[in-house]
């Protein structure tokens, strides 16, 4: 597939954009930075100008492709371009840059025919993450179903997000494919970052106590490419156990005392349900931070 990649310089999309060009696919990241990779195609675009948005989408990626006879055109886009977090710009930039660019590239790509949209959406939607003072999640395990009531800037971005993306797919038709993914972790972080989490869990409780391997969100990004006919849909995007030491029981009775467990949970699986991707998508996980580090918490072999 000839695929338009947004913001494929950012944590998530150095890994993905260079894995579906792995894959055999051709992609252009379009980005305010380039990756510099040598099997991705770098243009530079803001996304929050509507002109540059088509004109990028509708041009030319590389040199080689002048020597095509016609115009080629994109088979897919994804979106993962924003601003990433809360406290890296003043809340109305977080907020417009993020709503504008995914307004442009929905706009865009559908308006020129393309029938596969991902974009990227967040766990923050479910207004947990980023909330000030402490939420709890209505029910465990989190679902594509529970309600999505942020407080901070970018989460509200995200929801503002699915709503343009699900009214561009009402009117055109086209597979729009929202992915609510959580805490993306890079390879290298877990002998930095896990440490401290499995020693004290709470560190881990704004994220529902969950993690998405970088390379596992590659995998994602393929399913969806390759799943056709689905309509709009939201995703959760999560690796299948929890990012703790601490078992599904002992944090439920640390953190989670009455809030509502609607089906029985494994003895470390996530609390951020990834049911739907596995059964629409056959989403499969392959990595964890157990790969790398001891469970202290695991029964001797």
């Amino acid at each position: 597939m000839r695929i338009f990649f947004t913001g494929g310089s950012g944590k998530a999309g150095r890994h993905v954009a260079p894995f579906l060009a792995e894959l055999g696919h051709q992609v252009t990241n379009a980005d305010l930075v380039p990756l510099d990779h040598p099997g991705v195609a770098d243009l530079r675009v803001d996304l929050t100008d509507a002109g540059e948005t088509w004109s990028a989408m509708a041009g030319l990626a590389t040199m080689a492709e002048l020597e095509l006879d016609e115009q080629p055109t994109y088979d897919a886009v994804v979106h993962f371009a924003a601003v990433p977090r809360i406290l890296l710009a003043s809340d109305a930039t977080t907020y417009a840059t993020n709503v504008l660019s995914t307004f442009h590239v929905l706009e865009a790509a559908l308006r020129l025919g393309i029938r596969k949209v991902v974009f990227a959406s967040s766990e923050t939607t479910y207004g947990i993450c980023f909330a000030q003072g402490e939420r709890r999640p209505l029910y465990v395990p989190v679902d594509e179903e529970h309600p999505t009531v942020p407080e901070d800037a970018y989460a509200m971005s995200k929801v503002a997000g699915e709503v343009t993306a699900r009214s561009f797919q009402a009117r055109t038709g086209a597979d729009v494919y929202g992915l609510r993914i959580n805490n993306v972790i890079e390879p290298h972080e877990y002998a930095e970052m896990f440490p401290p989490f499995l020693e004290d869990p709470a560190l881990r409780r704004r994220n529902v106590f969950a993690y998405i391997d970088a390379r596992d969100l590659g995998q994602m990004v393929e399913r969806c490419l390759q799943t056709d006919g689905l309509g709009y849909e939201v995703f959760n995007v999560a690796n299948p156990d929890m990012s703790v030491a601490a078992t599904t029981q002992e944090v439920l009775d640390r953190f989670y005392d009455g809030v509502e467990v609607r089906r029985q949970i494994g003895r470390d699986e996530t609390f951020y349900s990834i049911d739907k991707a596995r059964e629409l998508l056959g989403f499969a996980p392959e990595h964890s931070w157990r790969d790398v580090l001891a469970d202290p918490g695991a029964a001797p072999a």
